[in-house]
């Protein structure tokens, strides 16, 4: 199934929910969920590699009690989980992001709330549930469900830890041709929605690490992963901001084919400058 509204629409209106209502998933949203992550096309990033998805249901039919799913309280009432398994790589972890993101806008679409858990959720519950190769991981899951509009005290406090409604301003995040030269909006030319569409992505602990220098010409961005210093993403044993710069891939790319813009993704290092060492070097995309 493709997306039937605005991707710039879902962008905007999707935000990270905690706490679901008890209602269960209707049958036909079941049924597009599961034809959705079934479907070849949804699986595989514009690189070329594919991902698996698995929908794991809380609920025993028989007993009505629901399966231990450990996520340290964070998650109140959801109907499903959704995890998604690829390899460990570096590139796989970006497809990873962009393909994930992808599956979270579809359901932002149909009214289903989710939530990106990397850090936040105990994988020997999932494994349990998952069959899964030896050199593929469970980097991140999704709880699904009806998002309850009075939120709790403990989602509160954790969206105002974050601060997971601010974003960094543009100058802060996007460049022109080199890393000197701060990008504005006027200056931005027929990318200012798509990369606006990046700026408002989410990120793991709202980190925001994309950056994003617009070359001269005005037929090449390129994407840069600002690693945040001693970020405990890395102890999970891969780094969870290459998966942010996916979702940034996914926000940019979607947007630009809703406008009709032509490109494609490339690895091709354009040897620009870095003014951190934190800083790498990670995708192109190509106007064409």
């Amino acid at each position: 199934m493709s997306y039937k509204k605005s991707i710039i629409e879902n962008i905007k209106k999707r935000i990270s929910d905690r706490t679901f209502e008890s209602k269960e998933i209707t049958e036909e949203h079941y049924d597009l969920i599961k034809n959705y992550i079934s479907e070849e096309k949804n699986l595989i990033s514009p690189l070329g590699n594919r991902i698996k998805f698995e929908l794991i249901d809380v609920k025993d039919n028989n007993t009505g009690k629901g399966l231990k799913i450990g996520t340290y309280g964070i998650i109140k009432n959801p109907q499903a989980y959704i995890a998604g398994i690829t390899k460990k790589d570096k590139i796989s972890l970006i497809e990873f992001g962009y393909i994930f993101e992808k599956l979270v806008l579809f359901l932002t679409e149909l009214g289903i709330g989710t939530c990106w858990l990397g850090g936040t959720f105990t994988r020997d519950s999932f494994e349990r549930e998952i069959e899964y190769k030896s050199d593929e991981i469970i980097p991140c899951v999704t709880p699904i469900g009806y998002p309850k509009n009075k939120k709790r005290l403990l989602e509160k406090t954790m969206r105002a830890l974050v601060k997971a409604n601010n974003r960094k301003d543009w100058e802060s995040l996007f460049y022109d041709n080199d890393f000197n030269s701060p990008l504005s909006k006027e200056n931005s030319d027929i990318y200012a929605v798509p990369i606006e569409m990046v700026r408002l992505g989410p990120s793991a602990s709202n980190k925001q690490p994309w950056r994003i220098v617009l070359s001269k010409d005005r037929k090449n961005c390129h994407f840069y992963l600002e690693h945040t210093p001693n970020y405990g993403g890395s102890k999970m044993g891969f780094d969870m901001q290459v998966i942010d710069m996916g979702i940034a891939m996914c926000h940019f790319d979607l947007t630009c084919r809703e406008l009709n813009m032509d490109g494609e993704w490339k690895i091709d290092n354009p040897n620009i400058t870095l003014p951190k060492e934190n800083m790498e070097y990670m995708i192109s995309w190509h106007l064409n």
